[in-house]
């Protein structure tokens, strides 16, 4: 067998398209383990020993390693950067694509350097099976049960446990046995009952694609034995329609007008005339044509495709809104979650600072709300009385996002219940779904998806609104302390955009507290419907395309949770007008109330220039 291996980025390495289209069983497989216990070895040998490397690859690489002076090992074969090589470590995360006789696979190998473990995440969350290795000299190590609490946690049920390196211990049957009794116990209490144990020697290939001499004692499978052995899930079709929005991609050549709905179908299936909806918007429309690129016209697309589609009726539709089929069970949809995590920063995750988290193509500001449970991973030991997530700790948490977000349990659908944690622009922790909990704008929501459901959309696209208008549409949110003069500011920047051209509007709080809300009372428990109906009246003016000017004392976090559920948080800008310490709202831009109102407004359209509001030059 002969295939084609060309680098990808980041070092991945895959099979040239035609011959992966042999078959149409591809299994996704995940090797892990402590750092220098032989995954790479072991993949490599596998990949040698079935004769799944072009010709010649296997020469060049031995040839490499004379000239530089260095022993041959079949590591090598995986490290596609030359840093890596220099390094003497795998480093990245690496898909290696390759056939035995019975179906295809697809191996993710994770790296098990401690710094390198936010890679496993990721990798995991597309595996249906593992291989975990450990060295037969060093025996079971904190990152070997990390591994594995961590495939747990992510779903991974079927996994084959390698003890490697049998040759460096006199392919010791009893310290084989040990090693084996000893792991299995610990994967029990995580509900994993390992498929088998295979002693092997991934330098010499003894039981990786073939029987060894060496060990006659086994009766178990080869590694390549164990692999086809895995059963393979293909429920993904059946499960529902669940399609993280990439992007919405316009075409203008050549009277081309087609608005294709573009991101990765991850489970389910969508055809032409199906009624979709997506969340957490409550937006629908019907899907009117699949597209593909250098493609024959499909009228279906299925899971494990890049999707593609045109709508019937226009509508707004943001990254990482989920696209979901209007006859099929829908996702979630709340601000707080109960999860599973597993932290690796090397702060721990406390619950005064923001976070982002990533589900799909989703990304969304997180705060820890509480700690309910905190277990060490390697021992599985309980922390007492927890303040905080420590560096690889396991913990049962509540999470509260900053805005409603669409997603499914892990329980249910794992592709859409696996989310990552950032900080600093790095993956300090990842984990599942549990529950979905209740919030207090569940009522606001509910009204708007009825709202979504049921708009009636002219024929004038928000693009070409924006195109008229040379702006994007946006509420402007000037908010502050009772003392501060805020209508000032907003006239004045109200005055200045209309200057330039823009489709500009000021709206003060009183024109609705004594005109659309009229009906209802100033008590404290009115407040969140006047808060709504500020965002409906917002939302009208944000779908013609307008530049939207509110100004309101004293705007609280919880205010803003009511307007952004009622207006697309993307299109809401929140200014804060004062000198105190306004930590605790989440306001875009601070103005200071010293400055004259003219710069003041000044630094507000600098502000809106800065973020893509408005088009053309001022």
């Amino acid at each position: 067998m002969s295939t084609i291996l060309t680098p990808l980025d980041r070092g991945a390495i895959r099979i040239d398209p035609g011959l992966r289209a042999e078959s149409a069983a591809r299994m996704g497989i995940v090797i892990t383990g402590h750092v220098d216990h032989g995954k790479s070895t072991i993949i490599g040998r596998l990949l040698a020993d079935t004769g799944s490397l072009p010709d010649g690859k296997l020469d060049q690489v031995r040839a490499h390693c004379a000239a530089n002076a260095r022993p041959f090992e079949y590591a090598f074969l995986l490290d596609a950067l030359k840093d890596e090589q220099a390094q003497g470590i795998t480093i990245d995360a690496a898909r290696i694509f390759f056939n035995s006789e019975s179906r295809q696979y697809v191996i993710l190998d994770a790296p098990g350097h401690i710094e390198f473990l936010k890679n496993m995440i990721t990798g995991a969350a597309h595996a249906e099976a593992a291989l975990l290795v450990i060295d037969a000299l060093e025996g079971i190590k904190e990152n070997s049960r990390r591994h594995g609490y961590m495939l747990a946690m992510l779903g991974v049920r079927q996994v084959a446990v390698l003890v490697n390196k049998m040759d460096l211990v006199g392919y010791d049957q009893g310290l084989f046995a040990a090693i084996a009794d000893e792991f299995r116990g610990f994967l029990r209490q995580l509900d994993i009952d390992p498929s088998c144990f295979i002693p092997v020697s991934g330098r010499d290939g003894d039981n990786v694609a073939t029987r060894a001499g060496t060990m006659p004692w086994h009766s178990g499978p080869t590694v390549l034995e164990a692999l086809d052995a895995f059963t393979t899930d293909r429920s993904e079709v059946e499960r529902p329609f669940r399609m993280p929005v990439q992007g919405v991609y316009k075409f203008t050549n050549d009277g081309d007008d087609r608005r294709i709905v573009a991101g990765g179908v991850l489970t389910g299936k969508v055809s032409v005339g199906d009624e979709v909806v997506f969340l957490p918007s409550g937006k629908r429309s019907s899907v009117k044509s699949i597209e593909s690129f250098n493609a024959a016209p499909a009228t279906t697309v299925a899971a494990g495709s890049g999707a593609g589609f045109t709508l019937d009726e226009q509508v707004y539709v943001p990254r990482g809104e989920i696209a979901v089929r209007m006859d099929e069970p829908k996702p979630h949809v709340t601000t707080r979650l109960r999860v599973s995590i597993f932290w690796l920063g090397r702060q721990p995750l406390v619950k005064r600072k923001e976070y982002t988290l990533k589900l799909g193509t989703a990304r969304v500001p997180v705060r820890l709300e509480a700690i309910q449970r905190v277990l060490d991973a390697s021992t599985l030991a309980a922390v007492d009385s927890p303040e905080r997530v420590g560096r690889n700790d396991v913990a049962e948490c509540v999470l509260k996002l900053g805005r409603a977000m669409a997603f499914d349990l892990a329980s249910e659908i794992p592709e859409t219940g696996r989310f990552v944690l950032v900080e600093d622009y790095e993956i300090r922790g990842g984990g599942i779904i549990r529950e979905a909990l209740p919030d207090r704008q569940s009522w606001v929501r509910d009204r708007v998806l009825l709202r979504n459901y049921m708009w009636e959309p002219g024929d004038i696209s928000a693009e070409q609104r924006s195109e008229r208008f040379g702006q994007l549409p946006r509420l402007v949110l000037i908010t502050g302390e009772q003392s501060t003069d805020r209508k000032a500011l907003a006239r004045e920047l109200e005055s200045r955009l209309f200057a330039d051209g823009r489709v500009v509007y000021f709206l003060g709080i009183g024109n609705l507290l004594y005109g659309v809300d009229a009906d209802i009372g100033r008590a404290d428990d009115d407040r969140a419907e006047h808060m709504r109906r500020l965002a409906e009246i917002a939302n009208l003016m944000l779908d013609s395309g307008a530049i939207l000017i509110v100004t309101a004392a004293e705007l609280t976090t919880a205010d803003l949770e009511i307007i952004r559920e009622g207006v697309d948080p993307d299109r809401v800008t929140t200014v804060w007008l004062g000198d105190t310490d306004v930590s605790a709202l989440p306001s875009d831009l601070n103005v200071s109330e010293r400055l004259p109102v003219s710069e003041a407004a000044d630094q507000i359209k600098s502000f809106l220039r800065d973020h893509g509001v408005v088009f053309r030059p001022w």
